[in-house]
C-alpha cells in the first residue's frame, strides 16, 4: 500500500466544483416545483434484471433475530413510483446507488443517480428536459434525436427489428467480435453490436438521444401503441458515455409481475440465481401509477465529462481502489 493511498482520488479544488454541480442541479428542479425526496438504500428486494448485480447484506435486529436479507439498491426507481402512487406528484433524487461486478474508467460500484419522473410527460417531453439540463451542466449544443432502428440502419446498414440471429452473428463477427458473440442470444447480441460499433461513433459533437428500444430491452416502459416491437425506452450518449437511461413507465401491474417473471426466467437460463419480486412496487401499481414518464442519470459520469477528467474516480471524492 502506497504512503499516498489515504488522499482522495479528486482534488479538492475539483471536489468545490462538485459542490456547486451539485446545487445547480437543485436549482434546476427547483426553479420546475419538482420535489426532492430521499429513498432506502436498503430493502427487501432487489432487482430481477439478468444484467445487474445487487450488493447484499443481512439485518440482525429486534424483531430480526432470525435475519432478513437485504439488498442495496442499484437505483432508487422501485421507492420513487411507490412515492409516485401515493400522490406526490413530480419528484427528484440524488440517490447514493450501487452495482456489483462494475468497476473501470467510467464505472465504480458506489455512484450517485440522479432520477426524476415527471407526471403527464411522455418521452420526447422528458427528452427536452434531460436536454436543458445537460445544455446548463455542460455547455453543451443541443441534442440529436435518432431512433434505434435507424440508427443501426445507418451505422451498421441492419435492420435490428427485423433481421435474424445469423445475420447479427455475421456482423459481430465481421468486427472481430465472434468470441464475444459466441452461445449469445438476440438481445445480447443487439447489445454488443450497439455498445461496441455504435456508441462510440454517437454523440461526439453533440449529445445523442437514442430512443424507441426493442420490446425485449425495456423491462420498466410502455410499448410503443404504433409497433409493438419497440418501447418507449430512450438513452442519451455524449463524448463515448451513456448518460441517461428514460422510460415512458409502465403502469399495469399485472404486465409488471409478468416483465420480473420473464427476468427470473432469463436468469435461469443463464444459470444465475432468481431473484424475488418487489411485490409492494406490484401492489403499489395496482393502486395506481399516473401516467409519467422517467429518467436515471449517472451525475459521476457528468460531471467528470464537465470537468474532463480521464476517469470516474476523478470525479468523486473516493474511488473503490482507496475507499
Amino acid at each position: 500500500m502506497s504512503s499516498q493511498s489515504w488522499r482522495p482520488s479528486a482534488t479538492i479544488e475539483t471536489l468545490k466544483a462538485r459542490a456547486a454541480f451539485m446545487s445547480a442541479i437543485r436549482q434546476f428542479f427547483e426553479q420546475r416545483n419538482v420535489l426532492e425526496v430521499e429513498t432506502p438504500l436498503l430493502a427487501r428486494s432487489g432487482v430481477t434484471d439478468p444484467h445487474l448485480v445487487n450488493f447484499e447484506t443481512n439485518l440482525i435486529a429486534p424483531g430480526f433475530a432470525k435475519g432478513q436479507r437485504l439488498f442495496l439498491q442499484t437505483s432508487p426507481e422501485y421507492h420513487m413510483k411507490r412515492l409516485l402512487c401515493a400522490g406526490s406528484g413530480a419528484i427528484f433524487q440524488l440517490a447514493r446507488s450501487f452495482r456489483n461486478e462494475e468497476n473501470g474508467r467510467i464505472h465504480n460500484p458506489e455512484f450517485t443517480m440522479l432520477e426524476w419522473y415527471r407526471p403527464g410527460f411522455n418521452q420526447q417531453q422528458l427528452m427536452d428536459e434531460v436536454e436543458a439540463l445537460m445544455m446548463l451542466l455542460l455547455n453543451c449544443n443541443s441534442a440529436a434525436r435518432i431512433s434505434y432502428q435507424q440508427v443501426f440502419i445507418q451505422q451498421l446498414a441492419l435492420d435490428p427489428l427485423q433481421c435474424s440471429h445469423a445475420q447479427l452473428f455475421e456482423v459481430a463477427c465481421s468486427h472481430g467480435l465472434a468470441e464475444a458473440a459466441s452461445d449469445s442470444d438476440r438481445d445480447t447480441l443487439l447489445q454488443l453490436l450497439f455498445s461496441c460499433l455504435i456508441e462510440p461513433k454517437i454523440g461526439q459533437q453533440r449529445p445523442c438521444f437514442v430512443y424507441d428500444f426493442p420490446a425485449s430491452q425495456a423491462a420498466l416502459a410502455k410499448l410503443n401503441p404504433n409497433d409493438e416491437r419497440v418501447a418507449h425506452r430512450f438513452e442519451v450518449y455524449y463524448q463515448g458515455v451513456e448518460l441517461a437511461n428514460g422510460f415512458d413507465e409502465l403502469q399495469d401491474a399485472q404486465q409488471q409481475r409478468q416483465r420480473f417473471e420473464q427476468d427470473n426466467q432469463q436468469r435461469s437460463q443463464m444459470g444465475i440465481q432468481q431473484q424475488s419480486i418487489d411485490t409492494h412496487l406490484i401492489a403499489a401499481l395496482a393502486h395506481g401509477l399516473p401516467q409519467c414518464s422517467g429518467v436515471a442519470m449517472g451525475v459521476d459520469r457528468l460531471f467528470m465529462l464537465q470537468q474532463q477528467t480521464q476517469t470516474l474516480s476523478q470525479a468523486m471524492s473516493f474511488g473503490i481502489d482507496n475507499a
